[in-house]
């Protein structure tokens, strides 16, 4: 089995194939282009007949040649920045170069395979996540349009809540597009004119966004089994479907607790047992748990029981939240594995 490493980057990727014994039988540099997937695929086929790869970046910078690569049938593995970085700290040469990283990935992966998280090919899921990703820069980007809009009325009219209490609803936006000041001030005027000009934006803002979260709604329909959750509406599992597909990337529920930075860190002292706060993983996802633990604790009376329980052990309730979403995390992953069919075994067990 020929096992090779690959060290993604922005313009340019290294490869290096080890064989079974670990030892270096080639080296491959290119640009990170489609023609240089193709020269890097053909490389790899140059120097064995079995192979597997891994990619550091297979979700980021490799994404390409990644799905290239599971496109003509080879196994591709994601391998972590963190994990390159610890194998390359036991190795014999110290030091950091893009040959020494592509030399770690290749070795983890030659000793590691069967338990690290196997890339699948895009699906449904990989266009939620572009969605996801376009959803919360046009939100973003309403909320700083309001946001300047709120500014400028404040000056021009610092009692206009009393008419426009909502600046997303639709009668509030007819009056910010047609909006005069209320003196004949030359300042004033044009800030009357921004705000006008905000107006415009800000409803070209909304309108991308209704159509974006519909469509994500509309490609989450599969993927409904996580509605059962509470704290979860359509909208929200095509978010976590784009966050954990494609396929079935988590082998268990502590592999997906670890992604989402929510498996707990043990800091105890002096007898007393206490977890900190994990501030790694994904933080889109950790920040999607954490609302779902939020409407749990509110409208869950399983969940306040269980908080409560914790606050008695002598857990504050920001630890009882934490350990909340550890069992949200649990509860997802099991009615994540029942979105695909039960024949996709292989990718289960190799994910």
């Amino acid at each position: 089995m020929i096992t090779v490493g690959v060290d993604a980057h922005k313009r340019m990727h290294v490869a290096v194939g080890v064989d079974e014994a670990g030892r270096e039988i080639g080296r491959w540099e290119g640009r990170n282009s489609s023609s240089g997937w193709r020269e890097l695929s053909s490389w790899a086929q140059s120097i064995g007949d079995d192979r597997q790869f891994g990619i550091e970046g297979a979700w980021g910078y490799g994404r390409g040649l990644a799905q290239l690569l599971v496109g003509t049938g080879e196994v591709v593995y994601e391998v972590s920045a963190r994990w390159t970085a610890s194998q390359r700290r036991s190795a014999r040469r110290p030091g950091k170069t893009d040959n020494l990283d592509a030399l770690a990935v290749a070795q983890l992966v030659r000793q590691e395979a069967p338990r690290l998280p196997r890339v699948s090919a895009e699906d449904e899921t990989a266009l939620l996540d572009l969605l996801t990703s376009e959803r919360q820069a046009v939100l973003a980007e309403s909320i700083r349009l309001r946001n300047q809009i709120h500014a400028l009325l404040v000056q021009l009219d610092p009692d206009y809540k009393t008419s426009m209490v909502n600046l997303k609803s639709e009668a509030a936006l007819a009056v910010l597009e047609r909006y005069v000041a209320p003196d004949s001030n030359p300042m004033q005027q044009e800030r009357a004119a921004v705000v006008r000009r905000l107006a415009e934006r800000l409803r070209l803002a909304l309108r991308q966004l209704h159509e974006v979260a519909g469509r994500m709604r509309e490609l989450a329909v599969p993927f409904t089994a996580l509605t059962r959750l509470c704290g979860i509406n359509l909208l929200t599992a095509g978010m976590l479907a784009g966050i954990l597909g494609p396929g079935r990337r988590f082998a268990t529920d502590a592999q997906l607790a670890a992604y989402a930075g929510v498996a707990p860190l043990e800091a105890s002292s002096a007898g007393v047992v206490r977890h900190r706060l994990n501030r790694g993983g994904n933080r889109r996802l950790n920040a999607i748990l954490y609302r779902i633990a939020l409407t749990q604790a509110r409208h869950s009376a399983e969940a306040r029981t269980y908080i409560a329980r914790r606050m008695t052990e002598g857990r504050s309730r920001r630890e009882a939240m934490r350990a909340l979403k550890r069992y949200v995390v649990r509860a997802i992953w099991k009615l994540w594995h029942e979105c695909w069919p039960a024949v996709d075994v292989s990718v289960a067990t190799a994910a």
